[in-house]
């Protein structure tokens, strides 16, 4: 399945979000969703689930959400560590709970890496630049073997 990743809106969308998601058919926000209103232009195109970031208020959702799509358990949640320096906690984690995927945001920077046998996908910010960051999503393919990339908003 053709899942889009998004985080770090704050309350708006890049235009470019709609094309970049073209075909998918969910959506995972990693939060810092800023306003309830981009969860419904969102929902337009997929159905999405989201959690709770930093700036968001209690109702937007939880901290994290453990979900499976076709086979591949994904791990949502706002911050992650690196996945070249998982704490010892983080990699037990992954292990003990056959975690393939895990989205996360905060940073604003898109990254796409592997570590301690899962993928980690930060999509970056698809609201407002911000940091001098370029805009961008991701794109995650589900399955046996998980794959993502980068789509840069323009």
């Amino acid at each position: 399945m053709l899942v889009g990743v998004v985080s770090d809106t704050h309350g708006c969308l890049h235009p470019g979000v709609f094309t970049a998601l073209s075909g998918v058919e969910r959506i995972l926000h990693a939060g810092d969703v800023g306003a309830e209103d981009v969860l419904a232009e969102l929902a337009a195109i997929a159905p999405v689930s989201c959690v709770r970031g930093n700036v968001d208020e209690p109702s937007i959702g939880p901290e994290e959400r453990l979900i499976e799509i076709e086979g591949t358990r994904i791990l949502l949640v706002h911050q992650a560590p690196a996945a070249d320096a998982l704490p010892g906690d983080w990699s037990r984690r992954i292990a003990r709970e056959g975690i393939g995927v895990v989205v996360y945001g905060h940073t604003h920077r898109p990254l796409i890496a592997e570590g301690a046998g899962a993928l980690f996908v930060n999509p970056g910010g698809c609201g407002r630049p911000r940091f001098g960051l370029p805009l961008a999503v991701a794109r995650l393919w589900t399955g046996v073997t998980p794959r993502a990339e980068i789509v840069r908003l323009t």
